[in-house]
């Protein structure tokens, strides 16, 4: 640790680089772990006392965060991804191998302070794992020679600068192009546009178009735009939703790796349509790779008069955008979550109404929209609202982004008009003999073969942007107990309902998995799904139980092969949990055993 005035001052200028603002308080403590790899109290009072919060807040909010640390860490802190297509990849057997390498146990610190190595849910690396993270930098398709080499400069205390760049190596995989990634879009094109035709006409445009948020709720954009617009205020933001936590999903980090430029000119033009002059961008931590990138793009648009005072020379248009970076928080995928985030609070979803559109961000009229949604709202501003609603359906018009990633021959980025078939999906991605897909993530849907002829749009198939595709060979509650896990550990507590069901569901799930369910326990499974999808006070936990829910309909079979009883069983065995006593004391006599008739008279009244 550093000298007590040197930390101080190290403390005090990260501070004073953030402007010394409150909202800031997230990235000063990654920036204050970046120097110290974990935040001490020390750390946390220092500060608490700069920000001129009280400890109690910024310990709180520390806490929260998953890639936050309040105990000692590894100079090198190693996080494998843990989604259902990371141990389909053999995440599990590569973890246990570089943990026996390092000579330490998942989740622990070695003895000499080196290294730390756990598990985090997902990494968004699903096309090219198992990957892991190693100091918030991703690291993609490991195997046993690559963990060797990491051992080595592991060992040798190599600074991450130095190791091996295909290491690092993030490729976007894009399979199938439509309107978004396959047209040719000139920076500037959108803005150019919004300047000739006004905010008004723009508006018209996007009316036209019937462009619907692209992050899965599928609102309306021009509506959210409009409500904004009108509503009280001179100052107003525009925030870009990069948090795409969903597992399984990775579009927005493409878009973000290859298209940056389209997504920050639809941030730009909503700000010139809304008359807002500050946006933001919510990057989901686990993108931190991308940062120093995006960070160039936007000086480069500055620079060029894109970004900033009197852009494209008209002193009436300003506006910039700053980067924010999350910290491994699931439910600031939530948008008003997100927002909470964003001025440096717990990410808790907030009641609603009121909606962002009129009290968002600092309570002043916001747009939330996600990645891919501005990037369609600039294509729109080029090309105009009726060539974009010539795409799609009656309902959902343009194209949607899907992430694939599973059993599948070409993982990777597909693009098709909505409308699309999950049949015709499946053939182009190379899927072969599918029993099932997870779809939109966790929160979303699981559907089975039957199924595979809808269609992918909001009249019937609606998605985030993600297909996880599961083979016959795949055990179906593999993939339920991994997403019922996930749930528990993103629950942010908020509410009784998410934080106790979803742990209730885990423990039915694993009671099933391990082959002590009975059809009970299916019952209690829909009845607790039943209850948190009404009483849960976010998205998060009342779609906590879909797969469940989903899976019990779909694959009773994988259910049914499981139970080990047809009649009630006590999940916990009260005689075998008495054994490790009867081991210490030495008994083995009569009195030291229970049998199912003791155990029914001593449970009567």
């Amino acid at each position: 640790m550093a000298e007590p005035m040197t930390f101080a001052r190290m403390v005090r200028d990260i501070v004073r680089r953030h402007g010394g603002l409150p909202t800031r308080l997230l990235q000063v403590l990654r920036d204050v772990q970046d120097r110290l790899t974990w935040l001490s109290p020390d750390a946390l009072d220092q500060v608490a006392e700069e920000l001129g919060l009280s400890p109690d807040k910024v310990r709180g909010v520390a806490e929260f965060y998953s890639f936050l640390y309040t105990n000692p860490r590894g100079s090198y802190d190693i996080l494998f991804s843990d989604n259902i297509t990371d141990r389909m990849l053999g995440n599990r057997e590569l973890l246990h191998y570089l943990c026996e390498r390092l000579g330490i146990e998942i989740g622990e610190t070695r003895a000499d302070g080196v290294v730390s190595v756990g598990v985090t849910s997902c990494t968004g690396m699903c096309d090219q794992g198992p990957a892991a993270l190693v100091n918030g930098y991703t690291l993609t398709r490991l195997d046993r020679p690559r963990l060797d080499r990491i051992v080595e400069l592991l060992n040798s205390r190599t600074a991450l600068e130095q190791w091996p760049r295909e290491f690092f190596e993030v490729t976007s995989n894009i399979r199938h192009a439509d309107v978004l990634l396959g047209r040719h879009f000139a920076d500037g094109a959108a803005l150019r546009a919004a300047l000739r035709r006004g905010p008004g006409a723009m508006l018209d445009e996007l009316v036209k178009s019937g462009l619907r948020g692209q992050g899965g709720a599928g609102y309306r954009s021009a509506a959210k735009w409009i409500a904004c617009r009108n509503a009280p205020g001179e100052v107003k933001y525009v925030v870009c939703n990069a948090d795409e936590g969903e597992p399984g999903t990775f579009k927005d980090r493409v878009l973000m790796q290859d298209f940056a430029d389209l997504v920050f000119e639809g941030m730009t033009l909503c700000g010139r349509v809304i008359g807002a002059r500050q946006g933001f961008v919510y990057l989901r931590g686990e993108y931190r790779y991308l940062l120093d990138a995006l960070r160039a793009t936007l000086q480069r648009r500055r620079e060029v008069g894109l970004l900033g005072e009197a852009i494209l020379g008209d002193t009436s248009f300003n506006f910039d955008i700053d980067i924010h970076l999350g910290a491994g928080a699931y439910v600031c995928g939530e948008e008003s979550a997100l927002i909470e985030s964003l001025e440096g609070k717990h990410g808790v979803p907030r009641i609603r109404p009121p909606f962002p559109t009129t009290h968002g961000y600092l309570n002043r009229p916001t747009v939330v929209n996600n990645v891919e949604t501005f990037a369609a709202a600039a294509k729109i501003a080029v090309e105009g609202g009726d060539w974009f609603a010539s795409r799609g359906t009656a309902e959902s018009k343009g194209t949607k982004l899907l992430s694939l990633s599973g059993d599948c021959e070409r993982p990777g980025i597909y693009e098709y008009p909505f409308g699309v078939t999950v049949q015709r999906v499946l053939e182009d991605c190379g899927a072969r003999d599918t029993q099932g897909i997870q779809m939109a993530g966790p929160a979303g849907h699981m559907i089975s073969a039957q199924q595979f002829g809808r269609r992918i749009c909001f009249e019937d198939l609606a998605t985030g942007g993600s297909f996880m595709v599961f083979n016959r060979s795949r055990d179906i509650l593999d993939g339920i107990r991994n997403f019922t896990q996930f749930f528990v550990h993103e629950s942010c507590g908020f509410c009784t309902p998410c934080r106790v069901g979803t742990s209730l569901m885990r423990d039915l799930v694993a009671k099933v998995h391990t082959g002590h369910g009975t059809r009970f326990d299916l019952e209690e499974m829909r009845k607790l799904g039943r209850i948190m999808q009404v009483a849960c006070h976010c998205g998060l936990g009342q779609t906590a139980p879909n797969p469940v829910l989903d899976s019990l309909d779909e694959f009773p079979e994988a259910y049914e092969r499981r139970l080990r009883s047809t009649a009630y069983e006590p999940a916990f065995d009260l005689n075998a949990a008495l054994e490790e006593a009867r081991q210490l004391t030495g008994r083995r006599d009569p009195g030291a055993y229970l049998n199912e008739q003791d155990l029914l008279l001593r449970a009567m009244p």
